[in-house]
């Protein structure tokens, strides 16, 4: 029998290794898409997943005030800095993966499936080129410490779908639009084509995961009749623990659907 899309979600999230966790990602986002292209849609069903994902044995994991801190401008630092961007892309392989799998109850059109498994096999292709550019200097995924934050805002919204919607690729991605390009140019100046090229990929696509973000969040917030704006206010607050930081990236936030009246009210300066 043909598994339904909440049961492939829970494999991938209850799947440790890195590499292998990615690995089942793409193989079932491309299953998922070639029922889609022949017009037999999987069924999405109903599903159990962990409250946490299974992860490996390393990175140790760590607070986030007691992971080493390392100048950018060394060898080690840029190993670092990957290594870091390497955990974050694993943790939105999971997140997206948790989001089809979590709320699989609520009621949502096709299309917002196809954004979230397409996301979710984006973020795998994104942990193996981060990978593959670590192990290029003699490192891999689990040589450094990483912090433990990353789960946080899944475990706090395991309830609320708009929640999650507002605080995962709305907040927590958006950031990453703010500092890749800082990144991108750490590693142009190393003369690092291959940590520039993965960087940049991950820069490109990354607009479009905020944008569905937006759209689904959009999408809910305009069936129940409420004004998004003052929600995702609400809800940011109340899920996301601090001020959004400054400078934002006004440009790629608004080409994901995100105008600055969404976010400079909740940042340090707002």
């Amino acid at each position: 029998m043909e598994k339904t899309l909440t049961e492939m979600a829970v494999e991938v999230l209850e799947t440790a290794n890195g590499r292998a966790k990615t690995a089942l990602s793409r193989e079932h986002a491309a299953r998922w898409f070639a029922h889609r292209d022949a017009g037999n849609m999987l069924t999405i069903g109903k599903a159990s997943p962990p409250l946490r994902p299974a992860r490996p044995d390393r990175p140790e994991l760590l607070d986030p005030r007691d992971v080493p801190k390392r100048k950018p401008g060394s060898p080690e630092g840029r190993i670092a800095l990957l290594h870091a961007v390497a955990h974050i892309e694993l943790n939105a392989v999971d997140l997206h993966w948790d989001l089809i799998a979590r709320f699989g109850d609520v009621e949502m059109p096709p299309g917002f499936y196809d954004d979230w498994v397409k996301a979710a096999d984006e973020e795998s292709k994104h942990f193996n080129l981060v990978s593959d550019c670590l192990e290029a200097h003699g490192s891999h995924y689990g040589a450094l410490p990483a912090h433990a934050g990353m789960w946080r805002a899944a475990e706090d919204t395991v309830n609320d779908p708009m929640g999650r919607l507002a605080v995962v690729p709305m907040v927590l991605e958006a950031r990453g639009l703010d500092v890749t390009p800082g990144m991108i140019e750490i590693f142009r100046k190393a003369k690092d084509d291959g940590a520039v090229a993965a960087l940049e990929t991950i820069y490109s696509e990354e607009v479009g995961h905020v944008a569905y973000g937006s759209k689904w969040f959009h999408f809910l917030c305009g069936r129940d009749g409420l004004d998004p704006k003052p929600v995702f206010h609400d809800l940011v607050r109340r899920y996301f623990h601090g001020a959004l930081k400054p400078p934002f990236n006004d440009e790629k936030r608004a080409e994901a659907g995100i105008p600055p009246d969404f976010y400079w009210p909740l940042s340090e300066t707002g």
